[in-house]
């Protein structure tokens, strides 16, 4: 339900708010007051298109703000929670829709969301019926809409069905019309990938060994001036010779105390220090702890002189090796390592290319399957549709008997037509005005006023329909125009099945009809005073002078006022 309406800056209006209540609320006042701004208003706060054109003439802005009550609306707290957005203190959920002449932006909840995140929240919590709302009553696709809205549960479920087995007939359609127009383009893919992978998989190169040889050759290649550096260090750590190849020894030059010889000379004097100043004692463990070490390095000098031998039959072997892999790199134009991913990846394309003929067998079967689930489901909607329509039909004509059209009645009626994602029914609104009158169809032969009407006796019905209360609560709706056309009995009879509408929910109508706006628990008075639009709620005396200008003009006609009092008494609503 939406509380209350905030306007600033927008059309005519400076500011203007809006309290509203559950129930009926008639919206009234002169022309070019500004009523129809509650309708750009309720736009913008539905994620409507923004338009700078709104803007109050020498304003830089116009700010519209929403107050709701959503505590039965699922789909609507499901967005606010998704979009950061919170309660007001007293658990309303506030919406706001600023528009500037660069820029428009949007809240919910204190959050600051795209306008497409305002339109998902209040999608279900209220509905808008203006001239253009009627208009699109004449499309067959909202005329078949409202058909399913009155069939009973098991066609919602039937429609939901098709409409997801229709989804997924599309996509298979859409994969298997690839693959077929694709066919001889992947074949001719999957053969330059066997030849290429078989090039590869000839040559196997491994991740890491492109480095790996060149790491080898390097060494192999450097092997003498690597056993003349590795020997010298061995020599000047322990004082011994290493030996080489056929058991030859290196030439390091002079020998000279080894650094274990001196580090052992080192250590006996630090002991013998130690004795005299036990200070010493940690420096004298660094220096043990240093004979460790280069104890310990020259093990692993030994140990790498152990494998360091000149071999030019290996060396000879690694260069070819490594020549191959430069080679098919090159010839790719890319590393060695990137080939091997490559490789890995066309394996993988390569094996999806070879099952093309799997997937279209696949696709084709299960097309078929859904087609003719298509099939069988959309004979479902068909007979559940033509069962719903006379129903419809029926209760719509008694609606209009009630809004001063006792002698006209709707037909509806369900043709075949190709299928689509709602199935393969053409849905027709026919008004016959009068007995004995050919069928009409509402696209083509309502007028305005009888369109109005007839939209008013298809929200009744279709109210009516969701009751009891364990159903989906119903919107909040919004009429303007609704009495378009209208005068006489046919006013009232409108106020009535209005204010009928209004106990199931709440109801907002702008109205230039004392009759409708006399049938109303609540009435606002849109009136410009001093230049400025303002916003007020008439009770008692003031809502009888209102009611008594909507009906001759002015307000403090006698026979006006007594006219008022007399609609206000509400004995017909």
């Amino acid at each position: 339900m939406l509380d209350e309406l905030t306007i600033e800056n927008l059309g005519v209006i400076a500011h203007a708010n809006f309290p509203l209540a559950p129930g009926f609320t008639a919206l009234t006042g002169e022309t070019g007051a500004g009523k129809t701004m509650i309708l750009n208003a309720l736009a913008l706060l539905r994620g409507g298109k923004s338009d700078p054109a709104l803007i109050r003439t020498g304003a830089n802005e116009l700010v519209v703000e929403g107050r709701w009550d959503a505590d039965n609306w699922p789909g609507a707290l499901e967005t606010l929670n998704e979009a950061g957005g919170s309660r007001d203190d007293d658990g309303s959920i506030i919406t706001a829709r600023s528009v500037s002449k660069t820029r428009s932006r949007a809240h919910l909840g204190g959050r600051s969301v795209p306008a497409a995140t305002m339109a998902d929240f209040t999608a279900d919590l209220v509905t808008v019926h203006g001239q253009s709302d009627q208009a699109r009553l004449r499309t067959p696709a909202r005329q078949r809409a409202a058909l399913d809205a009155y069939a009973p549960a098991s066609h919602q479920a039937t429609l939901a069905d098709y409409q997801q087995t229709w989804e997924r007939l599309a996509e298979v359609s859409r994969k298997l019309a690839e693959l077929t127009k694709e066919k001889s383009s992947r074949q001719q893919l999957a053969q330059l990938l066997t030849e290429q992978l078989a090039e590869i998989e000839k040559v196997y190169p491994q991740v890491g060994e492109h480095a790996e040889l060149s790491a080898q050759i390097s060494r192999l290649a450097n092997s003498h001036a690597l056993q003349t550096a590795v020997g010298g260090a061995y020599q000047a750590l322990t004082g011994n010779t290493l030996t080489f190849g056929e058991g030859g020894s290196g030439d390091f030059g002079e020998e000279a105390a080894s650094a274990i010889q001196q580090i052992d000379q080192a250590k006996r004097e630090m002991a013998n220090a130690v004795a005299d100043d036990a200070t010493l004692q940690p420096l004298a463990d660094q220096l043990a702890e240093i004979s460790y070490t280069v104890a310990d390095l020259g093990s692993e000098l030994a140990n790498y002189a152990s494998g360091l031998e000149a071999d030019p039959a290996q060396l000879e072997q690694m260069q070819s090796r490594l020549g191959v892999l430069n080679s098919l790199a090159r010839k790719h134009g890319m590393s060695a390592d990137e080939l091997v991913e490559w490789a890995n990846q066309a394996s993988v394309q390569l094996l999806d290319l070879s099952n093309d003929d799997d997937a279209v067998a696949a696709f084709a079967k299960e097309q078929a399957e859904l087609e003719s689930r298509i099939g069988q489901l959309s004979r479902e909607l068909t007979n559940s549709r033509r069962a719903a329509a006379a129903g419809l039909a029926e209760a719509v004509t008694a609606e209009l008997a009630g809004l001063g059209m006792a002698n006209s009645s709707v037909q509806v009626t369900v043709e075949p037509t190709d299928p689509g994602p709602n199935g393969a029914d053409l849905v027709t609104f026919w008004l016959v005005p009068y007995p004995g009158v050919e069928p009409r169809p509402v696209a083509k032969g309502a007028s305005g006023g009888e369109l109005s009407r007839l939209m008013l006796a298809i929200e009744l019905t279709l109210a009516n329909r969701k009751v009891p209360a364990d159903q989906n609560l119903l919107p909040t709706f919004v009429f303007d125009e609704i009495d378009a056309g209208v005068g006489g009995r046919a006013a009232n009879e409108i106020g009535k099945r209005l204010a009928q509408l209004a106990k199931l929910t709440q109801v907002i109508v702008v109205t230039h009809l004392a009759q409708v706006a006399a049938c109303a628990d609540q009435q606002l008075v849109v009136a410009k005073s001093e230049g400025e639009t303002q916003v007020s709620i008439v009770v008692g005396k003031d809502r009888e002078r209102e009611i008594a200008r909507m009906l001759s003009g002015s307000d403090d006609s006698s026979t006006a006022l007594k006219h008022a009092r007399e609609l206000l008494a509400k004995s017909s609503c």
